[in-house]
């Protein structure tokens, strides 16, 4: 089953062929993430009971990393070839790899949907986002904002060492919706994919300005 990315039809496509043909809801979201947003997919490790299903005793993060053994899914992968690919690792979390489609700029969960409404009241242009188990709101970003970040806050006068705002990029995946992250429970979208954004997510220096000052003001 062919699907071209980016389509309304496409969506239609996927979900119908899913539950035609009993497919899982992690392969629905695979087919999603793979085919219509472009981004290339890893099976991740499940914790349960603080033990990590990779098979390390000494895991140092348990369900919240990419399984070493299971090989990528591509970006552009079909439908039939994400369940081909995910029958191997059933039950495996969903990583996304940062630094390739996008980048990601992490701030606490409060201060990601405070800076959410600032941002969207603006009529900035935004990109999807995702907040975690542990209290972490995920804004995607156009890729290279991990390494741009220390000179972007430097030149916007954030450069604070005790700011609680990072990046990741390349190296880096984060566990994406529907996905149980270290046992802790689902990822969840604040703000889901969209056609128009999650191709082509923002700059991060469009969004930084307002993450920053919230991020400051949270402290006070």
């Amino acid at each position: 089953m062919g699907f071209t990315i980016g389509t309304s039809r496409s969506i239609r496509d996927i979900r119908t062929g899913a539950r035609r043909r009993g497919r899982s809801s992690d392969c629905t979201a695979v087919a999603e993430y793979t085919g219509l947003w472009g981004w290339a997919v890893v099976p991740g490790a499940r914790a349960a009971g603080g033990v990590c299903s990779c098979g390390r005793t000494d895991c140092p993060a348990p369900g919240a990393h990419p399984l070493d053994f299971a090989p990528e899914v591509p970006a552009g992968a079909t439908l039939d070839e994400v369940t081909e690919a995910w029958a191997r690792f059933p039950g495996a979390a969903v990583m996304l790899p940062a630094g390739r489609a996008f980048d990601v700029l992490e701030v606490a969960e409060t201060v990601g949907r405070r800076a959410l409404v600032r941002l969207e009241r603006m009529g900035l242009p935004l990109g999807p986002v995702a907040v975690s188990p542990e209290g972490r709101a995920q804004f995607f970003v156009a890729p290279g904002a991990a390494a741009e970040l220390p000179m972007l806050l430097y030149r916007m006068g954030w450069d604070d060492p005790r700011l609680d705002l990072r990046a990741l990029g390349r190296g880096d995946h984060i566990t994406a919706p529907p996905s149980d992250r270290g046992g802790l429970g689902p990822v969840r979208w604040l703000r889901t994919p969209e056609l128009d954004t999650a191709t082509r997510p923002p700059t991060a220096r469009l969004l930084l300005g307002t993450l920053a000052y919230v991020a400051h003001r949270s402290r006070i």
